[in-house]
């Protein structure tokens, strides 16, 4: 367990070597207890505590046994950590896993309390910027 002392930047990378290394225990207990997760492009995916983040990791780290995570960008102001990340690994059946997009994190007493996520599956194809601005504007129209 890490000294309340740790900084919020050193919170981020336990949890980033706990995922690298794939251990459950590690990355679980990186979170409060009580730890709240807001998904604000997906609000019905928010959930509060950690148990669900045990339930989430468990399910990623079987369905992509070679998880890595990197940080790309990082900024922190007092205890609050933005990050930019991206996460890739390669699924049972041999397909490619990538995500990316920005976390950030609250961080009290070397715990993450609370998330805002922006993590994205990678869409490649689907069309320029001008189709997908035209089909979202369209009516009835959504990426």
């Amino acid at each position: 367990m890490a000294s309340p002392h740790t900084s919020a930047s050193e919170v981020i990378d336990r949890l980033i070597q706990a995922t690298n290394e794939h251990d459950l225990e590690g990355i679980v207990g990186c979170f409060a207890a009580d730890y709240r997760n807001e998904t604000p492009a997906h609000p019905a995916r928010g959930f509060v505590g950690r148990d669900q983040v045990r339930r989430n990791w468990t399910q990623i780290l079987a369905a992509v046994p070679d998880v890595t995570a990197t940080v790309r960008r990082i900024a922190v102001d007092g205890d609050t950590v933005w990050t930019e990340q991206e996460h890739r690994g390669t699924r049972p059946d041999g397909s490619a896993r990538l995500m990316r997009g920005v976390v950030i994190f609250g961080i009290a007493d070397a715990a993450i309390t609370w998330a805002r996520f922006y993590l994205e599956p990678v869409q490649e194809g689907g069309g320029s910027v001008g189709e997908v601005i035209a089909r979202d504007l369209s009516p009835g129209g959504a990426s």
